[in-house]
């Protein structure tokens, strides 16, 4: 059976295959989608593809969009994909290459992967100096002043922007948090022009970052790669010049999950 998102007709697709293929397609288009996109690529009936995105809004697995119509991941199927990238063969491989941009900086560094309030630590490997600054595996941190966090601001689509913006509370954690929202805009715009993000003691005073993106085998951001420090050892300048090993670590890290 092709895996290519071709269109079928309904009989060739196991029933209990039906719903594993809409998650699928939805967690591929990287947007949320709408059911009568569903109807032209999987080649089902209309009220089938609406039962089962009902059924799967239900358990969690997807969720509606703003616009009420189109289907997005939801927190089950977010959750889904981050067991799945935490698998022990996966995390094994992920782990080495994480201890290596550790040890060559000297400073802990993370993945991080975008969840609905924040971004979520997936895994760290931490300094190995006796003044660290916590930050566990499930720690979730805001996007508007956090490296990672606004790593993945930078790579929505400009109309989810305006909405996120909008809408999101910039709350001030350090008085170098940018709060404005079209400062915070600007900022984006640079770092999807140099690929890289920063923060400078924005997220808590004391500490500085660096993040870049993981992208997956379609060049959509899968996680970022960062690394902080405390001020009193590496400033940001600091930091930054440790980016081609980030960025070498990234392209290492994207691959182990091409499919």
């Amino acid at each position: 059976m092709p895996d290519d998102g071709s269109t079928r007709r309904e009989g060739q697709i196991p029933t209990n295959l039906r719903l594993l293929l809409v998650l699928e397609h939805v967690a591929r288009s990287g947007v949320a989608v709408k059911p009568s996109e569903m109807v032209e690529t999987l080649g089902l009936p209309k009220p089938t593809i609406h039962r089962l995105m009902h059924t799967a809004e239900a358990e969690g697995f997807l969720q509606r969009d703003l616009d009420g119509r189109a289907y997005g991941p939801g927190p089950r199927l977010r959750l889904l994909a981050a067991n799945t990238m935490s698998s022990e063969h996966l995390r094994t491989a992920r782990l080495a290459i994480l201890k290596n941009v550790a040890e060559e900086i000297g400073e802990t560094c993370n993945l991080a992967t975008p969840d609905r309030e924040g971004m979520t630590y997936l895994d760290r490997v931490e300094t190995k100096w006796p003044l660290r600054i916590q930050l566990p595996i499930g720690t979730q941190v805001p996007f508007h002043c956090t490296a990672s966090g606004k790593m993945y601001l930078s790579t929505l689509r400009a109309k989810v922007l305006d909405g996120f913006l909008s809408a999101a509370s910039l709350a001030d954690r350090t008085p170098k948090t940018i709060t404005d929202p079209e400062r915070l805009r600007a900022e984006l715009a640079q770092i999807r022009s140099q690929g890289y993000s920063t923060d400078d003691e924005e997220f808590m005073t004391g500490m500085a970052a660096v993040a870049v993106p993981v992208p997956d085998s379609q060049g959509r951001l899968l996680a970022t790669l960062s690394v902080h420090a405390p001020v009193q050892r590496h400033t940001l300048e600091d930091l930054k010049r440790f980016l081609d090993v980030l960025m070498t670590s990234a392209e290492d890290l994207s691959l182990l999950h091409e499919v």
